[in-house]
């Protein structure tokens, strides 16, 4: 496995650690979410730290999948063995707990590793990280369909 963040000039320099939970209903895995993981990895945009592929059945009964298990988690065999220890069984009771009965669920930790040449610039100039958040995704897609549709509405109403 290609997971190495790219090196930076001897500083101890990360870029942002992320989680993200990804919920699959277990008719439509097709493998297009891992091979997309891979690419990540592999042209080095992020570096993975963890990776659980959690099943939770119809009666909520829940299994940590083994990477490369043909029952669910085959798709993720190329991660085998990514574990940093950052994820314990309270975050896989926390993920379940967000899970739909009769999915699968891939439970990443991640480094923004293309952010690292950026974070070492900064702090070379004396910055530091004094707050971050996400966006979900939903919000920036309301919010640019907003502006779009007031562009919209502006364009017609000074034609």
């Amino acid at each position: 496995m290609t997971s190495t963040a790219p090196t930076t000039t001897g500083s101890d320099v990360h870029g942002p650690v992320d989680f993200v939970l990804l919920e699959f209903p277990r008719d439509r895995l097709t493998g297009e979410a891992s091979k997309a993981l891979v690419d990540l990895v592999e042209s080095g945009v992020i570096r993975l730290y963890d990776l659980m592929v959690i099943s939770k059945d119809e009666d909520g009964g829940v299994e940590v999948l083994e990477l490369g298990d043909p029952t669910g988690a085959d798709g993720f065999a190329y991660f085998s063995g990514a574990r940093s220890g950052l994820l314990g069984d309270d975050d896989v009771e926390e993920a379940a707990s967000a899970m739909q009965p009769g999915t699968v669920a891939a439970l990443i930790v991640y480094e923004n590793s293309w952010a690292i040449p950026f974070v070492a610039a900064a702090r070379g100039s004396g910055g530091e990280l004094i707050a971050s958040a996400r966006i979900p995704a939903p919000v920036v897609m309301e919010a640019i369909e907003a502006l779009e549709a007031l562009d919209t509405s502006e364009t017609s109403e000074s034609a």
